[in-house]
């Protein structure tokens, strides 16, 4: 069994025979390096799945071109911690970009953000509304939507007409219908 730290021998050796397109050679670099390699990987990645992708792509990586290893630049093992790395940190920042281009979750809350100032804002602008138009209309929606009652009996709790009824019910309805118009209602921290 060789030792941990692989002599210039062994190094050259297995280049040879990775470059001969032996089998047995990439078993025996899996054996040895494969733990190195996802150690590496999850360190960077912190992510057991994606350590083991690019654990596979290094070892694919030196199988297709056992050339790219020069023993005399250093042992094999600090090359192949060298591609782990590079691999890993491309892989981090390919996956950055996607996210940021594809909607991170900082994206998603502050869409999630943007929609409850929007429902915010209209509950504010609708809860303003209510409070300043004019009692009679506000006392019709009351009775219309807070009590159930429909415009004949809000009409009878009203002491008016049926059309008296409806007209103040569609004028509320109306001036509450702006309440989904963009800006601030006056006096809500906007133009007064």
């Amino acid at each position: 069994m060789a030792t941990k730290s692989a002599p210039p021998r062994w190094d050259r050796k297995m280049q040879q025979r990775l470059a001969r397109g032996e089998a047995a050679a990439l078993g025996e670099l899996y054996d040895r390096f494969a733990s190195l390699v996802h150690g590496l990987a999850h360190r960077v990645l912190g992510d057991e799945e994606a350590a083991d992708g690019i654990t596979r792509e290094v070892f694919a990586h030196v199988w297709e071109h056992p050339d790219a290893y020069d023993p005399r630049q250093g042992p094999l093992r600090s090359w192949m911690a060298a591609l782990t790395h590079r691999l890993a940190v491309q892989r981090l920042r390919a996956t950055e970009t996607a996210a940021l281009t594809q909607g991170t979750d900082a994206e998603t809350r502050a869409e999630e953000l943007e929609r409850k100032v929007r429902h915010a804002s209209v509950a504010a602008r609708a809860d303003y509304i209510v409070h300043s138009m004019p009692a009679p209309l506000r006392a019709a929606l009351d009775l219309a939507y807070v009590q159930r009652r429909d415009y004949r009996q809000a009409a009878a709790d009203l002491g008016v007409t049926e059309d008296e009824a409806r007209r103040r019910l569609r004028l509320g309805l109306q001036l509450l219908s702006t309440a989904h118009d963009a800006g601030t209602p006056p006096g809500y921290g906007g133009a007064v």
